[in-house]
C-alpha cells in the first residue's frame, strides 16, 4: 500500500495557505517542530499527530492568538505575516469564492 505524502508547506496549494500549512505554522509557534521543518514527505498519520499536539498547545489559550503571552503572540504574528506575504506572492487570494 502506497500512502500519499504531504508536499511540504512551501509546495502546498495557495502558497502554503491551507489547513495543513496552518497546523505546521502553529507547530512552529509552539516549538513543536523547528521552523526549518516543512513536513515534506510526511505521512497523513504524522500530520494527524502534529495536529493533535498543536490542538493541545492551543487549549490553555482558548485557541485565541490574543490570549498568547507576548513572546508567543509576537512569534505567531511574525510567522503568519510571512506566510501571508508568501501566499500572496504565489497567487493566494484571501477573499472567499462562490464555492468556499
Amino acid at each position: 500500500m502506497n500512502q500519499k505524502t504531504y508536499v511540504g508547506i512551501y509546495n502546498d496549494e495557495q502558497g502554503g495557505m491551507t489547513h495543513i500549512a496552518k497546523v505546521i505554522r502553529d507547530a512552529w509557534v509552539f516549538d513543536l517542530i523547528p521552523e526549518t521543518e516543512t513536513c515534506e514527505g510526511w505521512l497523513p498519520a504524522q500530520i494527524q499527530v502534529l495536529y493533535e499536539k498543536v490542538y493541545a498547545a492551543w487549549e490553555p489559550y482558548a485557541h485565541l492568538p490574543s490570549r498568547l503571552p507576548p513572546e508567543l503572540q509576537a512569534k505567531f504574528m511574525r510567522i503568519n505575516e510571512e506566510a501571508i506575504a508568501r501566499g500572496r506572492s504565489k497567487g493566494w487570494d484571501p477573499e472567499l469564492g462562490d464555492d468556499d
